[in-house]
């Protein structure tokens, strides 16, 4: 009887062992998506503002032109 319950404990120590891998892969995976959306969202924040400095450079060279025509 004790042999079969160290059986049983060995069998779900196991399990966990195995579950706690699955889980340090996946964070660490989860990790590096996040590091690599944080980088393209911080390009594409530093694209917008240019895009958005250009747009407004756009608009005052045209109103200078409608003033001046």
């Amino acid at each position: 009887m004790f042999e079969n319950d160290l059986k049983r404990l060995e069998k779900r120590v196991d399990a966990l062992v195995k579950v706690c891998d699955q889980l340090q892969d996946e964070n660490r995976t989860l990790k590096q998506r996040q590091d690599s959306l944080t980088s393209e969202r911080a390009n594409l924040l530093q694209k917008n503002e240019q895009v958005r400095a250009r747009v407004e450079a756009m608009i005052g060279r045209l109103k200078a032109m409608e003033q001046g025509g």
